[in-house]
């Protein structure tokens, strides 16, 4: 070894520390001022906001705590939870046999699914709703029957049957259904085709290879998605006020039509949408986690274990190859 490669050696030797020298060397932790500069400007913004809320009376906060809990704002909240929860069901039951249909090899039944994803997706949920409304000027009666100059079973006039609250419910979950089409799609998409196989392999029928390996996986992709739209869905609703039924923002705007307080009681509906979609929120947040553990647990292997076979040792081998002197 040459004078210059051993003095390299010897250097890096040299160099190297042990674990307690290095455990009592000092941190030295890097200087970050912009941090500072932006925690200041945040908590300037916020005392600004929070000086701007207490001082400014015509935020009228008296008026917000005596129609906060008004029995029209209760009645419109109570409709708007109804109207959320039966119209998020019509979504998910619709939108799941469309993502079924989508996905199907007929060209007929996924071309159907794909025509109207793209139609409900194409065309806002508002100009529905005033559409549904207005049913009555289209079909002036509506009948169940044999097409085609059939016999009819049942008839009834458009008016009397499209009422605010069924037009509202035709247009939020018709509309939302285009929406969790995909969502079920990609969930049922994103379970890996060998485990359908290993189920088939097993001779699992159709229902138990969806019970316990599709949807169990396929949950984990399709939650967050379905909460978020749980939570859009409650916020949606307040467009049913332009077709005079009575949710919570009809309600408010009832009582701020005669008082002229609109502020606060566009406050009171505001307060009501935030702490139901903060409980939501938590809802999703805890089936995230439930299944994400019920992931995290390996399950147990469908395939039986193989007893591996030990080496005979020597002696035995000897043993073994001893002829019988019987």
């Amino acid at each position: 070894m040459t004078a210059p490669a051993a003095a390299r050696v010897a250097s890096a030797e040299n160099a190297v520390l042990s674990a307690d020298e290095v455990a009592g060397l000092p941190v030295r932790r890097p200087a970050r001022p912009l941090r500072w500069v932006t925690a200041a400007v945040v908590l300037l913004l916020l005392a600004v906001a929070a000086d701007t809320l207490v001082e400014n009376g015509n935020f009228a906060w008296s008026v917000v705590g005596h129609y906060l809990f008004d029995s029209s704002i209760l009645r419109g909240l109570v409709t708007t939870l109804w109207l959320t929860a039966l119209s998020m069901v019509i979504g998910i039951v619709l939108g799941a046999v469309l993502a079924l249909m989508r996905m199907s090899a007929n060209p007929f039944t996924s071309g159907v699914s794909h025509l109207y994803i793209w139609f409900f997706r194409g065309t806002p949920v508002l100009v529905q709703l005033v559409f549904w409304y207005n049913l009555a000027a289209l079909f002036p009666e509506l009948s169940i029957g044999v097409p085609f100059g059939g016999p009819v079973f049942a008839s009834g006039s458009s008016t009397a049957l499209i009422t605010p609250y069924s037009a509202a419910l035709l247009g939020l979950g018709l509309n939302e259904a285009a929406y969790m089409a995909e969502i079920v799609r990609a969930g049922v998409r994103s379970v890996d085709e060998g485990q359908l196989e290993a189920a088939r392999a097993l001779a699992m029928s159709a229902a138990q290879t969806h019970r316990k390996i599709l949807l169990p996986q396929a949950m984990r992709v399709i939650i967050p998605p379905t909460g978020n739209e749980f939570i859009g869905m409650l916020k949606t609703t307040s467009l049913v006020s332009v077709i005079s039924l009575s949710d919570l923002l009809y309600s408010a705007q009832s009582i701020y039509a005669h008082n002229f307080r609109t502020i606060p009681l566009l406050i009171v509906v505001s307060l009501w949408y935030l702490l139901f979609t903060s409980v939501l929120s938590v809802a999703q947040s805890f089936l995230e986690r439930r299944f994400d553990r019920a992931q995290s647990v390996r399950p147990r292997s469908p395939w039986p274990k193989r007893q591996r076979s030990r080496p005979l040792s020597t002696k035995a081998q000897e043993t073994e190859e001893l002829p019988d002197e019987r």
